[in-house]
């Protein structure tokens, strides 16, 4: 009777546990149907119908959120549409899901580099290069000439000339 309280504990422990894994799925295991709505977008954004691309893209993400390659498609469309902060976001969403993907890492340093965050973006030029080790690594080269060639020149802000004061001069 001593031990009926923690069995009991016990038991449900372990039904929680492998409930919860019997309801995982491997990141591998992805819906078609998200597939198929994130082959639609690539060819939405690929015609320049972006707006069209990401509702097919969001879609996908509906249909299954663990999909890495709708965050990384949705995250192009937003820079093509000079969204970096947005594209920032959206990188983030698909490293959650795969933490090493140097596409991911790469994208969003280049980024973090469009919004002015060098240092950030060589946090992940650093972390590409350790994730890379000796092999070539193109992502590595690319957000290098990213980082050098810095962020672009921020749009002059025009500024206002004040009216004549015609009341004053009467």
């Amino acid at each position: 009777m001593r031990f009926s309280p923690f069995a009991l504990g016990l038991a449900f422990a372990a039904l929680s546990i492998s409930t919860s894994l019997h309801g995982q799925r491997a990141d591998a295991d992805i819906d078609p149907r998200s597939m198929a709505l994130l082959t639609q977008g690539r060819s939405a954004a690929a015609a320049g119908n972006f707006d069209r691309a990401t509702d097919l893209i969001e879609t996908a993400l509906a249909v299954d959120p663990r999909n890495r390659a709708a965050f990384l498609e949705l995250a192009g469309v937003a820079e093509k549409q000079q969204l970096p902060g947005k594209a920032i976001g959206l990188y983030r969403e698909a490293l959650a899901i795969q933490p090493n993907d140097v596409g991911a890492l790469q994208g969003e340093g280049e980024a973090l580099v469009l919004k002015g965050a060098l240092e950030a973006a060589r946090e992940n030029l650093a972390r590409i290069k350790t994730l890379c080790g000796k092999k070539p690594c193109p992502e590595a080269a690319q957000l290098t000439a990213a980082i050098a060639k810095g962020p672009p020149p921020a749009p002059a802000t025009a500024t206002k000339v004040p009216d004549a004061p015609a009341a004053a001069a009467k």
